[in-house]
């Protein structure tokens, strides 16, 4: 789990890294392979004196391996033989070698030569075991890629788990470490030479006897194997290593006796399906730049206690035939000890493994400097650790109470416990960095337009790479989606908003509106990964002036010119008084409760629309059928296939959604059926409908070609001044009115979504510009409005769909663990050609016209239902139906009292009946009006009711950014405005 702060905290980390390195004084390491070595017996004709009489022979290997006269010290100098610990030995008359002798002993440099980095860990567990054929040999029994992996004994790899440690085995890596032996930035390039090196300095400490060392060495050097379905951990006997000449009678006793079951199997998840692999496909996992850490663990009878051993290599070498994966090896555990009933090796090698998986510690064993640093180490692990008291758990669900806990260590352990230096005392020495410029775009200038020159200035110098960046697959792939994604909601709206209006706006007008405004958009914008379409806030404001005008005896579609030119002048107003930074006092209140709203229209709309048809199509015995259809005149069974036709397409559309984050079919193949589920469900619902011929449905009005949806009431373009009579000058001045409502709706969703997507944690880089797209997006409306067209917004659902479709997942990534961002396509060709895209549908008359209105019911109603889902208000409304203890563990509920999150609630659903109410009403106009009026509410009224911490549960902005969908959550989660 991750805790805040994280990548900056592990940036910092790695600036403030010990400059102190090593040298490496280029010593050339043995060639003699690790093949020869695990065949090493007894005698002198043995490859282990083979490998002796070799090493006198090479050079280089005097450079780093200790004779029988002299020893390393835990810090890694070479003591004379008698020497006591921490005195190194000096040549020439006693004087120290000179830090520009490049004939250095080896591991007893420290000359600062370079910085000393850390780097992603792989962690290897090997054990000793006899195989089939009774020899010692080393088994692979797990590996750590920040998460464990174990071979099952069914013959496969278990699925990436959590590691659960005993407590006991950590206690004993403490106890052993510091006792053990600790070799740092050892310069041995060899698994020979690293062995050599480890036992002459465990035979000085006392950690072994010298009659020991053949045999231990013998067995550090032994061939190490790999699972596969017919040898595994869970299917040889653990060996127990006896001395020369003792025989084999014992040599097969148990190693773990009662405490192998302490593996966990169960909560690491053996009950998990087999994977199909009998060998984890880790290479394409693993990061390039990750060094490995092998432990090895056994059993040894003639120890006298258990003895651990660390060793840190100067440069991680490659071990050949050891990993199972190519890595070099920077860190060696070796862990030996009698057969005690009351030690596992195999949970203390765990341990050891899940400590060196941890980023803290490995960083840590990285920078340790002796062995109180890796005790300081393994105390701060200790500390940030959870033990379960052996208390039986009566429900598994008190278990996530834990949760909350682990993340606060994290947050401890993540975050650096030291404090930056005060400005003032960096200003005394003379070290004060100049502070950078403020980036924030929404912070004022206090200049007139200062908003909108520092957008230009921030965006445009990136305009060539804006260019640059399209070139990519997943930019084209991402156009054929974002087609779709954008053109059913275009026809959808389109079809709708004729049937609204009258036919003075429909499904061509919206086409191409939506396709030259997305055009000058992605060609001019700050944000291009804004997609710019029609919303529901916008239809049904439209309706309620199109009633209105219907009422008042005034053109309608001259109307919606002076509003348009209204619209230009309020947003140069508002960008020049840099108005955009408004938005940051638009909370989860106001956003939720308008989303609610709009939700609750669509339902209504849909099943008023049904009801309509059911109005005009009743279920009679009999029918007076004509050849043609007439208006007014019922039809068989028209009602019956509308609703059959809604609901299918509804369901289909919901099913779809569901079917993508659920688990059956591939990743791939699931997910490219979920997100064409819109266009799917169109494309089936209409199919059914044309092959039925014997039963009226209406359909979507679409015209040929370029002309507009109702010719003979209006051309392309309007004038101002009106058509059949004159408009009226008052309300040429009025028409300020439903303008700033207008800019309003715009204002909330264009603000909103543009602070969606540019979230920290979608790692946009070439940032985002309030100012200037809102003056685009506005004046383009208003300018559109002259030619009969609608004003358009960015649509929130759409844009994160786009933003997520180009967004660069890792691929070298842990096993279980999530991907990561590597980057962002931000760039302006793939809105530039979902633009062209959909202003070229308008030539799809011949199958648009098939559509039926009622599929389009069908797919408003889906918008209504799936917009719910991301509020929170919502969740509150449905656990005012449930009793407390099944309330969900989330801060709204528990760190608010019930009566009160239920009184919050309460106030929610007061406004947004009253905003029903005035919807509902002749002044339907003045919706967005009262809507802002919540901000007010908000600010000034609540905290007169709630405490400072009740507010910050339940009106926080803890919507999830979601990349990859997990069951149940997907884009509209995030949503919390209506699109």
């Amino acid at each position: 789990m991750e805790g805040p702060g994280q990548e900056a905290y592990e940036e910092r980390m790695r600036r403030s890294l010990d400059p102190e390195g090593y040298e490496d004084p280029g010593i050339k390491g043995s060639h003699l392979s690790l093949g020869e070595m695990s065949r090493a017996g007894a005698g002198t004709g043995s490859p282990l004196h083979a490998w002796r009489a070799r090493a006198e022979e090479l050079t280089p290997l005097r450079q780093y391996l200790p004779s029988r006269r002299g020893c390393y010290d835990l810090d890694g100098r070479r003591r004379a033989a008698g020497a006591p610990p921490g005195q190194a030995s000096r040549r020439g008359g006693g004087q120290p070698p000179s830090v520009t002798d490049v004939d250095l002993e080896a591991a007893g440099s420290r000359r600062p030569v370079s910085r000393r980095d850390t780097h992603e860990g792989y962690v290897e567990l090997h054990e000793l075991v006899m195989d089939s054929t009774k020899e010692l040999c080393w088994m692979e029994a797990g590996h750590w890629l920040k998460l464990e992996e174990d071979f099952k004994e069914a013959g496969h790899w278990g699925q990436p788990h959590l590691s659960f440690l005993t407590y006991r085995s950590l206690l004993e890596i403490r106890r052993a470490l510091a006792k053990g032996t600790v070799l740092l930035d050892v310069a041995a390039t060899s698994l020979p030479a690293i062995a050599h090196v480890l036992i002459d300095q465990m035979i000085y400490e006392g950690q072994l006897k010298p009659q020991d060392q053949e045999d231990i060495l013998r067995t550090l050097l032994l061939q190490h194997k790999h699972p596969n379905e017919a040898e595994s951990v869970g299917t040889l006997p653990p060996a127990q290593l006896q001395r020369s000449g003792t025989g084999r009678a014992e040599t097969e006793q148990p190693l773990l006796r009662e405490q192998q079951p302490l593996e966990m199997r169960r909560l690491a998840g053996a009950e998990q399906s087999p994977s199909g692999a009998t060998k984890p496909q880790l290479p394409a996992k693993v990061p390039e730049d990750a060094e490995a850490t092998l432990v090895l663990v056994g059993c040894a009878a003639f120890l006298e206690q258990p003895t651990l051993a660390f060793v840190r290599l100067k440069a991680a070498v490659t071990l050949d035939a050891v990993l199972d994966v190519p890595l070099p090896v920077r860190f060696l555990f070796v862990v030996l000890g009698p057969d005690t009933p009351n030690v596992s090796y195999h949970e203390i090698g765990r341990a050891v493994a899940t400590m060196m998986s941890e980023r803290v510690f490995r960083r840590d064993a990285y920078l340790a400097e002796g062995r109180q640093d890796l005790l300081r180490g393994v105390e701060d692990f200790l500390e940030a650790s959870i033990v379960l008291p052996p208390t039986e758990t009566p429900n598994e669900q008190l278990l996530r109470s834990l949760v909350p806990l682990q993340h606060e260590l994290l947050r401890r352990r993540y975050q650096p416990p030291e404090k930056a230096p005060s400005e003032g005392f960096l200003k005394d020495l003379g070290l004060e960095e100049p502070a950078p410029e403020d980036d924030d775009p929404l912070r004022r200038t206090g200049r007139p337009f200062g908003g909108l020159v520092r957008d230009i200035r921030r965006r445009y110098p990136k305009y060539l790479s804006d260019i640059k960046d399209a070139l990519s697959p997943q930019c084209l792939a991402a156009v054929i989606f974002i087609y779709f994604a954008a053109l059913s909601p275009a026809v959808t709206f389109g079809g709708l908003l004729s049937e609204k209006t009258k036919g003075m706006m429909g499904v061509s007008e919206l086409l191409i509106s939506t396709c030259v405004q997305c055009v000058l958009f992605s060609i001019l914008s700050a944000q291009p990964l804004l997609v710019v379409g029609f919303s529901g806030p916008l239809l049904v404001f439209e309706e309620a002036f199109y009633s209105f005008c219907s009422d008042n005896g005034m053109e309608y579609i001259v109307g919606r010119v002076w509003i348009g030119f209204w619209l230009i002048l309020l947003v140069l107003v508002v960008v020049a008084c840099e108005g955009s930074v408004l938005v940051r006092y638009l909370s989860r209140y106001t956003q939720e409760i308008f989303s609610f709203l709009i939700s609750l229209i669509f339902i209504y709309e849909t099943f008023s629309k049904l009801v309509t048809i059911f109005k005009d199509h009743p279920l009679k015995r009999h029918y007076d059928v004509k050849a043609t259809v007439e208006p007014k005149v019922p039809e068989p069974n028209t009602a019956l296939l509308s609703l059959v036709l809604m609901a299918g397409t509804f369901f289909l559309a919901f099913f779809l959604r569901k079917f993508k984050n659920s688990a059956f079919l591939p990743g791939k193949a699931r997910r490219l059926i979920g997100d064409f589920g819109v266009p799917i469900s169109i494309f089936i619902m209409a199919l059914i409908d044309f092959f039925i011929t014997d039963t009226y449905t209406q359909k979507l009005n679409v015209p040929k070609g370029l002309e507009v949806t109702n010719s003979s009431a209006r051309g392309w373009f309007i004038n101002p001044m009106g058509k059949d009579n004159t408009f009226p000058i008052w309300m040429m001045f009025a028409s300020v009115v439903p303008a700033l409502l207008v800019f309003i709706l715009i204002f909330l969703e264009t603000q909103i979504t543009t602070l969606i997507v540019s979230k920290p944690e979608r790692k946009l880089v070439k940032g985002s510009g309030f100012h200037l797209d809102l003056l685009l997006i506005v004046a383009m409306g208003g300018l559109a409005a002259l030619f009969g067209m609608p004003w358009l917004s960015a649509t929130t659902v759409r844009t994160i769909t786009h933003a997520n479709a180009l967004t660069v997942m890792t691929k070298t990534s842990a096993p279980g663990e999530k991907s990561q961002i590597l980057e962002v396509k931000e760039q302006r060709i793939s809105g530039f050609l979902v633009a062209v895209l959909i202003g070229v549908s308008i030539l799809m008359e011949p199958i648009l016209k098939y559509i039926p209105l009622a599929v389009l019911f069908g797919i408003f109603l889906y918008m209504g239902v799936t917009s719910l889902f991301g509020i929170q208000l919502f969740d509150r409304i449905l656990l005012l139906l449930m009793p407390p203890k099944y309330h969900p563990d989330e801060p709204y509920v528990t760190r608010v009292k019930t009566w009160r999150m239920h009184l919050f609630t309460f106030i929610q659903i007061i406004v947004l009946a009253l905003l029903w109410v005035v919807k509902s009403t002749p002044a339907s106009l003045a919706l967005p009006f009262v809507l802002i009026l919540t901000v007010p509410l908000r600010r000034f009224l609540l905290p007169k009711i709630f405490r400072d911490i009740e507010l910050k549960c339940l009106d926080a902005d803890d919507a999830v950014v979601t990349f990859e969908e997990a069951e149940g959550t997907d884009v509209y989660n995030e949503v919390q405005m209506p699109s």
